[in-house]
């Protein structure tokens, strides 16, 4: 029952969320199956592993298939390479069994998350940053 009800809230979290949002659903989701993955690798769980290492190239590989090259250009392109980046740590990590690789894409991927985290409320600033400019006090004492 506890199972469904984390479902119910994952799917509401996911329908109900912004473009931005969405994209933050899934730095947590690979972050989360990162982490998954070197318990995992310590705990000597094979399938395990593959499985967290797997979900977060899916995510990964979602994050890359989203990105708009018309629009986003440089920004677009550089991460697209780090994305490429982080997929080979990742089949890396796998392949040899080794951690440095994940941790070095757990790394990456919060210091990515930490940036589409300021995106959304850089805005917000700024707004607020400008409203304050435009407002002008008005005296009524004559």
């Amino acid at each position: 029952m506890r199972h469904y009800v984390y479902d119910s809230y994952q799917e509401a979290q996911i329908l109900s969320a912004s473009p931005l949002g969405l994209v933050r659903l899934l730095y947590r989701g690979a972050l989360e199956a990162i982490a998954t993955a070197r318990r995992c690798l310590a705990a000597r769980d094979i399938a395990g592993r593959t499985q967290a290492i797997n979900k977060t190239l899916k995510i990964v590989t979602e994050l890359a298939f989203s990105l708009d090259h018309q629009k986003g250009a440089e920004l677009s392109r550089t991460l697209m390479e780090l994305y490429d980046y982080i997929q080979r740590l990742l089949i890396d990590a796998n392949c040899r069994q080794a951690d440095p690789p994940l941790a070095e894409a757990q790394t990456l991927m919060t210091t990515l998350q930490e940036a589409w985290e300021n995106c959304e409320s850089a805005p917000r600033a700024r707004f607020a940053e400008q409203q304050e400019c435009a407002y002008t006090p008005v005296s009524c004492a004559g």
